[in-house]
């Protein structure tokens, strides 16, 4: 199933659908700032265990995705240092790499005490988790795809559609994944640079 939700003004309607499918332990592909990527609902073991399935990251460090700072520091060791980098440099296109607090749930750790968390500069993804109440755990599509089937939502349904409950359609996506940067020994260590520059 696809749903249609557009990026400048996301319907209350179509954002509760996805949700309500969430909350059913469903995966996503919905739009981010950057690439389209398979989502799920943080609470959801049996959603996490499909995602992991989907993307194959069994043992990798997993990204959770916030609608804001506050909801970061729900789930991760924020220090003040750590909360001035995140103000500065969200919502955009970055990952950050954080300690995880006792908060987070241990299906999402898989033993590890890391974990990356980003706002996303969309209006779509922001809605979403906002209306579900907690993070989005969150994985790119497969970067060795085509490019048109990473970026253009009918093409996605066509490929993704039978593997997850729904595709969230927000226009066109890009192919430049994220910026990555390591706050987990005090100074920001750029991991991976991506599509914002670390300010």
């Amino acid at each position: 199933m696809i749903v249609r939700i557009y990026p400048q003004n996301p319907a209350e309607r179509e954002v509760q659908r996805v949700v309500e499918t969430l909350e059913r332990d469903g995966v996503i592909v919905y739009p981010t700032d950057s690439v389209y990527a398979y989502g799920c609902s943080l609470h959801s073991p049996r959603g996490l265990e499909r995602l992991k399935q989907l993307t194959g990251k069994r043992n990798d460090t997993l990204t959770i995705l916030c609608d804001g700072i506050s909801r970061i520091a729900e789930y991760c060791k924020v220090d003040n240092n750590t909360f001035r980098i995140l103000k500065r440099n969200l919502p955009g296109a970055v990952t950050f790499l954080l300690e995880a607090s006792s908060r987070m749930p241990d299906k999402a750790l898989q033993r590890r005490r890391t974990i990356g968390v980003r706002i996303p500069d969309n209006a779509i993804a922001c809605a979403i988790v906002q209306r579900l109440g907690c993070p989005l755990v969150t994985a790119s599509l497969k970067s060795d795809d085509d490019a048109e089937y990473m970026t253009d939502p009918e093409l996605i349904q066509e490929r993704y559609g039978d593997d997850v409950a729904l595709v969230v359609d927000g226009g066109y996506g890009t192919l430049t994944p994220t910026t990555v940067v390591d706050l987990t020994r005090g100074e920001p260590e750029i991991i991976r640079q991506g599509a914002a520059e670390l300010i």
